[in-house]
């Protein structure tokens, strides 16, 4: 398991299919996103790479790296890199992840009709956030 606290969870899903909506999403933003398998600990890597231009990515976003564990019932991702934001960026930064959130949950509950659910973890932090709680 990640050493940071994890950012969100799903219940209902694997991981992998969460995988593939966290690959989506940043296939559509403009990202070449790439997804490998660890065995040990069991989780899925979902990394990306900014390709094309997008004004809704900020320039300290523009290579992001999630994992994607196990838990019962589903799976929580976690926020990798990157791990700092010029400070300039940080509203961008977090709107951007309120996005993915957002997008996340909405995915995951209509490909589940209501039956699976993304929710943010009690101790969510995202890397840039000092240890305070994720907005």
């Amino acid at each position: 398991m990640a050493e940071a606290p994890d950012w969100l969870r799903v219940r209902g899903i694997g991981r992998e299919r969460f995988g593939g909506y966290v690959a989506d999403y940043l296939t559509g933003l403009g990202f070449v996103v790439s997804r490998n398998e660890v065995p040990e600990p069991a989780a899925t890597l979902v990394e990306g790479q900014l390709n094309r231009m997008n004004p809704a990515v900020p320039s300290g976003l523009r290579a992001v790296r999630f994992r994607i564990a196990p838990t019962s019932g589903g799976a929580a991702i976690y926020w990798e890199a990157p791990s700092q934001i010029p400070a300039g960026e940080l509203p961008s930064a977090d709107r951007f992840a309120r996005e993915l959130e957002t997008h996340l949950g909405r995915a995951v509950s209509t490909e589940s009709h209501g039956t699976a659910k993304v929710a943010r973890s009690p101790v969510a932090r995202l890397p840039w956030d000092s240890g305070t709680h994720a907005r």
